[in-house]
């Protein structure tokens, strides 16, 4: 398939890009956090973008959705990371609705993809338990109780758990910490009892929490796929939260480049142009090769996610290792190339490096992926 975007993809593009310079620049994520704003983001601004199609994005149209799959997704992904546009889009509309796509019965379907569609409800993804990305690492236990289950255990970078009204959460029903086989994915209220959340302000300015579970009660209605058949599940619903991240990280570096273009242009040394000078002209075109690489990586992983669900783990992870690397460096050179100014909260080009280092680590950084795909490749 060529690695290009058809023309109902251009134009979700171009009305998504219009409607976030507008509507939520890098200016709005400033005041947000000058403000210490409780959510993190604006529920008006969300509610509007829910009304646009983007909260059911990848939701089937039959459950409320626009159905734009994983590539639609991947395209307001990468506008938001132009802006750093502050929302639940990632944890609600691609991981919450995948995992309920993918691994939901009927009822599941029915009762929570509107919602989500809707904007009506915020979910949240509850993975890690330490600082770095395992999720063969969960040790959080899912014991039997009658007839359902008890978890018990922490979580910790949540992405918008704080807000979030339901949440799913990998547990361990069988095997140990560092074991593929035992994990199983439960969809809870996050308003249980048992439930404590405590909200984690990141570097980035966005949001995210720990959350411990104290003898939470499940039932089997609140499994979503298979016990003890979790991880392959869980990796599914990872692999489009990859991609997502991977393509608001593409956004963000292109973002990044043009504002360090447009600075190279006007700033003066010499009576000169910087931008004029060779050594800084060769910087700025290895970044646009590179960008440029990055791009159709991530388009590549999201049109795999839509083609071949099942099988897209290993492009999804070069792509998040690739953008993950490119995005760094981007951010690294626009800060250098800014000189000191680059340096201080006045300009936002140091938003633009908080956001890409944080979406670097979350759900795997480069040598996680590297790993990863080794593995998948039997190395």
């Amino acid at each position: 398939m060529p690695l290009i975007l058809n023309e109902e993809q251009e134009m979700l593009r171009d009305s998504a890009r219009g409607f976030l310079d507008e509507k939520a620049p890098v200016a709005a994520l400033r005041k947000l956090r000058d403000a210490n704003d409780p959510d993190g983001f604006s529920r008006d601004l969300w509610k509007e973008m829910a009304e646009m199609g983007w909260a059911g994005i990848i939701v089937d149209e039959g459950y409320g959705g626009s159905g734009f799959g994983f590539v639609g997704a991947g395209v307001l992904a990468e506008e938001m990371g132009r802006t750093l546009t502050a929302s639940p889009y990632l944890s609600s509309s691609i991981l919450a609705a995948t995992a309920l796509k993918k691994l939901g019965n009927d009822a599941q379907r029915q009762e929570n993809l509107p919602k989500i569609a809707a904007g009506e409800l915020l979910y949240a993804l509850a993975v890690d338990e330490g600082a770095k990305h395992g999720p063969a690492k969960t040790a959080m236990a899912a014991e039997k109780h009658g007839n359902g289950f008890k978890l018990s255990g922490d979580k910790t970078f949540v992405a918008d758990g704080h807000v979030a009204d339901k949440i799913i959460v990998a547990a361990r029903t069988a095997g140990s910490p560092g074991e593929r086989k035992g994990l199983t994915l439960f969809l809870v209220d996050s308003k249980s009892n048992g439930i404590e959340v405590e909200r984690t302000q990141m570097v980035d300015s966005r949001n995210a929490a720990r959350i411990k579970f104290d003898g939470v009660e499940a039932t089997g209605d609140d499994i979503l796929g298979e016990v003890d058949g979790g991880f392959g599940a869980l990796e599914g619903v990872l692999n489009a939260g990859r991609a997502g991240l991977a393509a608001e990280m593409s956004g963000a570096s292109q973002a990044a480049f043009k504002m360090t273009v447009d600075y190279l242009k006007e700033r003066k040394q010499f009576g000169t142009e910087i931008g004029t000078f060779q050594a800084l002209q060769h910087r700025a075109a290895h970044l646009y090769s590179e960008i440029e690489i990055a791009k159709s990586a991530v388009l590549k992983a999201l049109q795999e996610l839509d083609d071949n669900y099942g099988i897209a783990g290993a492009v999804c992870s070069l792509a998040k290792a690739k953008v993950g690397e490119v995005a760094k460096l981007a951010s690294q050179e626009a800060v250098q190339m800014h000189g000191g100014i680059g340096m201080t909260d006045e300009y936002d080009i140091g938003f633009y490096m908080k956001r890409i280092r944080v979406a670097q680590e979350m759900f795997g950084d480069p040598a996680f992926h590297a790993d990863r795909i080794a593995q998948l490749r039997g190395y």
